[in-house]
């Protein structure tokens, strides 16, 4: 029996709740978390949308960024706005469906960040197309802060989006940035980067592996 089925034939077994922070322009973000609903598919775990933001995490150096990174921060202020006012006006269920709608348009379809793509994304989450109007409000900022500040601080100011967190075996939490891969994995082999990414992530003294990135994201 392989190890997605022993994940499915044992429902006695309790999923392990994995928070898992986005930015909902991210491209990478986004790849990670189609990954991480494959791994709902074979491991039992269960994932936790909530939200951080690149606007806000590069807010003390924006003088340094390149041009071209530069207007994608000043830009994502609009999606992140309308997903945290969705959340606290109608509770954190909606963020998994919400961030869907609205990455697949902004990613996968490459639909340009504007309040029309926003308005069909939460019309297909079952939302008030009216929180629109919450990208260009600052009403929610502080919620905003605090789930960035809330993922953040589990990883240190060095990374960006997405951020994971699961339970350790000590009580504490384990949390990593990433992983960064392209494209999502699928299946079983879902379940072994997700293996491997809790292999050492958990190990103690554990920081970092990298290597150049060679292609761009691809979504399928």
């Amino acid at each position: 029996m392989t190890a997605s089925e022993k994940a499915r034939s044992a429902p006695e077994a309790e999923a392990t709740p994995v928070d898992f922070w986005f930015d909902p322009v991210c491209p990478w973000a986004w790849l990670t978390s189609r990954w991480m609903l494959e791994v709902e598919k074979v491991r039992p775990v269960e994932v936790r949308w909530h939200v951080m933001s690149l606007s806000v995490l590069n807010e003390p150096r924006l003088d340094e960024l390149p041009e071209n990174y530069r207007r994608l921060v000043d830009r994502a202020w609009g999606p992140v706005r309308v997903a945290i006012a969705a959340e606290q006006k109608f509770g954190n269920g909606v963020l998994g469906p919400l961030y869907t709608a609205l990455g697949t348009r902004l990613h996968n379809q490459d639909l340009p960040r504007e309040r029309e793509t926003i308005v069909a994304a939460l019309e297909e989450a079952g939302l008030p197309a009216d929180l629109v109007d919450y990208a260009d409000s600052d009403e929610y900022d502080a919620e905003l802060r605090e789930s960035h500040r809330e993922g953040i601080e589990l990883v240190g100011q060095d990374v960006g989006t997405p951020v994971i967190a699961v339970p350790g075996a000590d009580g504490g939490r384990i949390a990593f940035f990433g992983p960064v891969v392209t494209p999502a994995p699928k299946g079983e082999a879902a379940g072994r980067l997700w293996d491997g990414t809790l292999l050492v992530a958990a190990t103690p003294g554990f920081f970092e592996i990298k290597r150049t990135r060679t292609a761009d994201p691809v979504f399928d």
